[in-house]
């Protein structure tokens, strides 16, 4: 947490802020948020003077292209979240990157369990980075069941784990890999390499709107606020979820109760009359 759409909803409002402009100034104040590069001041001087031509993103990536063909990379860890705002503003504690741009705004990278990081990357780096090894994007690049069906041949590995992996398909955390497997009718602990095309053709439909669902209700925030947009505002998509955090109450779609089970060390929730293996 965040993932996929938080992600992507950040994504939106730095394009907005960010785009054709540029870094007039960086401070990077947590060594661990620098901890891509070789010193926070690597990132600062990498980034300073830089011009914004597109923000971007792959999986739960940020990526920043910069006019010298450098990339700013971001992820925001657990607890990461960005905000756009006047110098004036009151800064956040946790504020660990600063980065004024030529107009005068600020855009601030907040990250209480300093989980997340900014790096400044060049091509080389970036083709060694994790981004580069990961698998196609679950929203901008759909993963058709043929697709899938070859990343998971074989694989005895329960789907729940083969989702969170990044490899198969990146951007997918917890919460949205229970919801997708509940719409489309799959047990968590399923074999991996026993989906065959028509199962596997209902996960891609469900991976896809289970993420623009969430997307349109601007992320999801839990009791932590652990994710909040860069506006500030939590994010409404909660009340939408259909398994994640709802052991014990009641399937909506059959009534059975939610049921939990720890899938390599990580909770997945489930129905057990609607998901089968």
């Amino acid at each position: 947490m965040p993932e996929l759409p938080e992600v992507e909803i950040t994504r939106r409002h730095l394009e907005r802020a960010l785009t054709g402009r540029s870094f007039a100034d960086v401070a990077v104040s947590h060594p661990r948020t620098a901890r891509h590069n070789s010193s926070p001041e690597e990132v600062e001087t990498r980034l300073r003077g830089r011009r914004v031509t597109e923000v971007g993103r792959k999986g739960k990536f940020l990526l920043v292209t910069l006019d010298d063909g450098q990339t700013m990379v971001a992820h925001l860890g657990m607890s990461g979240r960005f905000s756009v705002a006047g110098p004036e503003e009151e800064k956040p504690a946790h504020t660990h990157f600063v980065a004024r741009l030529d107009d005068g705004t600020e855009v601030r990278f907040i990250d209480p369990r300093t989980f997340g990081f900014v790096a400044a990357l060049d091509e080389d780096e970036m083709a060694g980075s994790g981004v580069a090894r990961l698998g196609p994007d679950a929203w901008g690049d759909r993963p058709e069941a043929e697709i899938l069906a070859e990343r998971l041949r074989g694989r005895t590995a329960p789907i729940k784990a083969l989702l969170l992996d990044q490899g198969p398909i990146s951007g997918l955390g917890n919460i949205y890999a229970d919801e997708a497997l509940h719409w489309a009718g799959i047990h968590p602990q399923t074999p991996a390499g026993e989906l065959g095309l028509e199962r596997l053709s209902a996960l891609s439909d469900a991976i896809v709107a289970v993420l623009e669902s969430a997307i349109e209700g601007g992320g999801t925030t839990l009791d932590d606020l652990a994710y909040l947009l860069p506006d500030g505002r939590a994010g409404e998509n909660f009340d939408r979820l259909r398994v994640y955090g709802r052991e014990d109450e009641p399937c909506l779609a059959c009534g059975s109760p939610i049921e939990r089970v720890v899938i390599r060390a990580r909770s997945s929730y489930f129905c057990p009359r609607c998901q089968r293996r």
